[in-house]
């Protein structure tokens, strides 16, 4: 009764079954870390090249990367599509003044590379790359090479070269 009452007054929205957003509009951007917990997580791939700039097309699904699994989740606020990242790779990411953790653009380009050979083929091409002035492409070669595999080295920095060829 007490959570229905404080719905009704706007003080909290339901998110998904068992989680609140206590206090003022739900701000998607802000929620994949809460999805997540206690293991942390930031927007990457299709939603930080957008909002970096990098490509044109506003994702659907907001896109994160984190230590834990990978989960589709729908909740009132939008759908979040969360993947798994290795420890070796996770980071990357800076925090906006709003709290909001988005992964800088060669992270993001970088960690759809990382995860485009994964079985649901979602990162195997990206629309209309752009990239922006002061990209710097040594910082991927430096997130490649914190990849432990050789194999999984090799598959990444080609598929890295293949959107950077794209990008033009």
């Amino acid at each position: 009764m007490t959570l229905r009452r404080l719905i009704e007054t706007g003080l909290v929205t339901p998110i998904r079954p068992g989680t609140w957003w206590i206090g003022g509009e739900v701000e998607p951007y802000l929620l994949p870390e809460h999805l997540t917990a206690p293991l942390p997580s930031y927007l990457s791939l299709h939603t930080a090249l957008h909002l970096r700039g990098l490509i044109e097309q506003i994702p659907e699904i907001i896109y994160a990367v984190s230590l834990a699994r990978s989960q589709r989740i729908r909740t009132r606020a939008g759908t979040f599509s969360i993947h798994h990242l290795a420890p070796e790779v996770f980071g990357g990411f800076e925090e906006t003044p709003g709290g909001i953790k988005l992964a800088t653009a060669e992270k993001a380009l970088f960690d759809c590379a990382y995860l485009s050979g994964g079985r649901s083929r979602l990162f195997t091409s990206l629309p209309e790359l752009e990239l922006p002035r002061g990209f710097r492409r040594r910082e991927l070669r430096l997130w490649v090479e914190r990849i432990p595999s050789a194999r999984g080295r090799t598959l990444t920095a080609r598929k890295l070269e293949a959107f950077l060829a794209a990008a033009g």
